[in-house]
């Protein structure tokens, strides 16, 4: 994994193509039993306030930017500035997507496939709470679980009991196996695993290259241009991942 991929200028594009790619690559094995769709949904992140952007308000007034008032019966209404400045959380919409993997014809839902995004890891925010509504809903009912966390910041999903530290995560909660669950821990020099993507039984689990998957999108999306290599990635590595980071990308010419 890439981890300048976690900068927020570049996550909200990756996020979405990767959900796309995985979908495609499902699509090509599940079919014509099974097919993989994108599901969107919209949550709420807050914009930088050293990084404003473009935002088009409900209500406008426009008016002549000629004179020092508002002439009210042949007076001009004098304005006094406000006493204090303050700031408020600006908020912009952001699409997030899950891969749901259903079975043709009933359209009932087999598996989801959930990428988690930095706002699903903040506590406090909306759009953690609602993750993990949907989280508990989903492990309540008879569909497949698939967690994949390639993110190093933030504080993941719970989990009943300590598993070996890594910057990224992926878990999978089959339903017959509840409450128990397969995790694979990844660490930053490690290959991105294969991993099952759980069908209807009898049917057998169809594998799912992650790092292929990866690849294919970082490939697509010009991330060797777009990404700033000279820069440290956010958040701060570790020493060891550091080292390992340096030499990988003096290895790849990237620097």
């Amino acid at each position: 994994m890439d981890p300048y991929i976690e900068h927020p200028e570049v996550w909200s594009d990756f996020h979405g193509d990767l959900a796309a790619e995985i979908r495609a690559e499902l699509n090509k094995v599940i079919q014509p039993r099974y097919v993989a769709r994108l599901v969107p949904r919209v949550t709420y992140e807050i914009v930088e306030i050293e990084k404003p952007r473009s935002i088009r308000p409900d209500v406008g007034v426009w008016g002549p930017r000629s004179g020092s008032g508002v002439e009210r019966g042949g007076q001009a209404a004098v304005l006094a500035p406000a006493p204090v400045e303050n700031l408020i959380a600006m908020e912009l919409p952001l699409r997030l997507f899950t891969v749901e993997v259903l079975e043709a014809g009933t359209h009932e839902l087999v598996t989801a496939i959930e990428i988690l995004s930095p706002v699903n890891k903040q506590p406090g925010r909306e759009a953690h709470d609602e993750y993990l509504r949907k989280r508990r809903e989903l492990l309540r009912s008879s569909v497949h679980l698939i967690e994949i966390d390639l993110l190093r910041a933030g504080r993941r999903p719970p989990l009943e009991r300590p598993v070996p530290v890594a910057p990224y995560y992926v878990v999978l909660s089959r339903v017959d196996r509840r409450p128990y669950v397969d995790v694979w821990p990844i660490q930053l020099c490690e290959k991105l695993p294969t991993i099952p993507v759980p069908l209807v039984d009898p049917d057998p689990d169809v594998a799912l290259d992650l790092g292929a998957v990866v690849a294919a999108v970082y490939e697509r999306g010009g991330y060797a241009t777009l990404i700033d290599y000279s820069q440290p990635p956010p958040p701060a590595l570790s020493e060891a991942e550091s080292a390992w980071l340096e030499e990988h990308l003096r290895a790849q010419k990237v620097r």
